[in-house]
């Protein structure tokens, strides 16, 4: 692939990730994704082969961003309790940071595709068991280091806060009211106080 073409695949996938995020895969015409992009169909499927490829590599694009933003949270501090306070701190500030992808890729996108798109199904289903993992492994370290105490197995506690996380970013999508949000992090917050701290 020459970089121009690259560079044309780059920005096809930057410029209709957020489009297919809001709207979902069927919600999505081709009329939206030329309009967006200014490029003719052609255009747009010599670089893809076809709609449901676009819509993946455009669920793997949010996706990284959310991952790449995640892993960040997690490597801040020093403890795991450090660690799982920074993730709390991005996803009380997380409506803002999903906006310019068009909402939560996951909770969007996992929606959607569960009828209609067994690829971007799995996709997610494989996203969120990353996220739970990532935060199972600052568990796991945590209590290695005892700097915490684990009332569960690590993973079996990742699952269920980042149930009560993803639960909260749906209800507070739904409802358009941004309390549900902010209220079960600091809910989160004076758990992982409770529950965790030494």
């Amino acid at each position: 692939m020459t970089k121009k073409a690259e560079r044309t695949t780059a920005y096809i996938i930057e410029t209709v990730a957020p489009i297919f995020n809001k709207h979902g895969y069927i919600g999505t015409s081709m009329s939206d994704l030329t309009e967006a992009t200014g490029l003719t169909k052609g255009a747009i499927y010599g670089n893809f082969e076809n709609k449901e490829a676009l819509a993946l590599s455009s669920f793997e694009y949010n996706r990284n961003l959310l991952l790449t933003a995640i892993d960040h949270k997690l490597e801040f501090g020093v403890t795991a309790l450090d660690k799982l306070y920074s993730l709390l701190s991005f996803y009380k500030q997380y409506d803002a940071f999903s906006l310019p992808m068009g909402g939560c890729p996951l909770l969007n996108v996992g929606v959607d595709a569960q009828g209609n798109n067994k690829l971007l199904a799995a996709a997610v289903k494989e996203t969120i068991k990353e996220v739970e993992g990532k935060i199972a492994l600052v568990l796991e370290n945590g209590a290695k280091e005892n700097e915490i105490r684990l009332p569960v197995p690590p993973l079996q506690f990742a699952k269920q806060f980042f149930t009560m996380i993803q639960g909260a970013v749906a209800m507070s999508t739904m409802t358009q009211d941004r309390k549900y949000l902010t209220n079960t992090i600091t809910y989160l917050e004076y758990l992982i106080k409770q529950e965790l701290k030494k």
